[in-house]
């Protein structure tokens, strides 16, 4: 199916010269452009974590994965689009941890009646966003409280916060990979469903990785350019369009590898994929943006989110700790991260831009 769907990643590319004023037209066909790239980067990501474990194999998939949102994001910057760029921020660490997990854990658990992974390496992550969740908390609490009275150290507290992250992000890598590496590995005796392919060249592998990122990069470029005025020819807000609609398709590398590894009972890497993209966004993607910032655009970004878009990490963040806490997953509890999203896209659908 992946082989016939590439067909649709030209379109885009065409109608972006040929007719660049269809936005909502560009918008449909850069969508369906992004599905089957999304599977072969999945795919590739499988067979190297075949290869490397299912700790790197995560890492790999989730770093490929953002690096379209870091390109977009970038792009955005670059025009003075810090709402946009904090609003897809938001949009990914959420979507991550509520629709793309709680879909790998309602498929997985449809085809395995209870799947296990490693509880405390989803506990680690699990603390990990929790401390990401601590900082933004603190940049929003600082910027209704003192920003008022000395808006100069908000800038300064946002850079500090930023490199603070990035610090910790780089220990985490060294934690996963080197020292408790054996955490993040997965269960070799874990059955499968018992269909296993050969195995691809580490360079097959990689090519297909890379050739696969650079073409979502420049199809979600198009995509974005065309969604803005798409979203209002469909009565759509802003806020919905930067949380919810770009991460849904931004996140559609991680979805689809993360949902194909649940399927095949590997809930390790399933969970390295989902929620190891959300400790990447918040501890890499985010702070890097904010340092980015003093180099391109008018004006260095902070991070000072709005209440409301602090308030659906921390729920998100919450529910996710609750759920992968003990080791264990079943669709009921893909069922309950869904809902979870769900009732955070109606709110966030009934939210004028006004309000935002």
């Amino acid at each position: 199916m992946l082989y016939w769907m590439l067909v649709f990643v030209p379109i885009p590319i065409l109608l972006k010269f040929i007719a660049p004023q269809q936005d909502l037209l560009i918008f449909l066909a850069a969508s369906l452009a992004i599905v089957p790239l999304a599977g072969w980067l999945g795919r590739a990501t499988e067979q190297l974590a075949e290869r490397s474990g299912e700790g790197v194999g995560g890492l790999l998939n989730a770093t490929f994965g953002n690096a379209t949102e870091l390109i977009i994001a970038i792009s955005a910057l670059r025009a003075g689009l810090h709402d946009v760029v904090k609003a897809s921020l938001i949009g990914s660490i959420v979507g991550n941890i509520l629709l793309v997990l709680g879909a790998a854990m309602l498929a997985g658990g449809l085809r395995h009646k209870e799947q296990q992974f490693n509880a405390l390496a989803a506990r680690s992550q699990a603390t990990l966003l929790t401390m990401a969740t601590i900082a933004l908390v603190l940049a929003a609490a600082y910027n209704a409280v003192v920003a008022p009275r000395a808006p100069e150290g908000l800038q300064r507290l946002s850079l500090y916060i930023a490199v603070v992250l990035l610090l910790v992000y780089g220990l985490f890598l060294v934690y996963s990979l080197i020292t408790h590496k054996n955490l993040f590995a997965g269960d070799p005796h874990v059955a499968s469903d018992g269909q296993q392919s050969p195995l691809w060249s580490k360079s097959k592998a990689l090519l297909v990785l890379t050739v696969a990122t650079l073409l979502i990069a420049w199809v979600s470029e198009i995509l974005v350019a065309a969604i803005e005025p798409s979203a209002h020819q469909l009565g759509l807000s802003n806020l919905f369009v930067g949380v919810f609609i770009v991460a849904i398709l931004g996140n559609a590398a991680e979805h689809s590898s993360a949902v194909s590894a649940a399927m095949k009972n590997r809930m390790d890497l399933s969970l390295s994929i989902a929620i190891g993209s959300s400790v990447q966004v918040a501890l890499f993607v985010a702070p890097v943006l904010v340092l980015v910032s003093y180099a391109i655009g008018s004006a260095p970004m902070d991070l000072a989110f709005s209440g409301g878009l602090v308030l659906s990490v921390l729920l998100a963040v919450l529910i996710t700790g609750q759920v992968a806490g003990d080791g264990r997953s079943d669709w009921l509890k893909g069922v309950q991260l869904l809902a979870v999203y769900l009732i955070l896209g109606l709110a966030y659908f009934f939210t004028p831009d006004v309000l935002a």
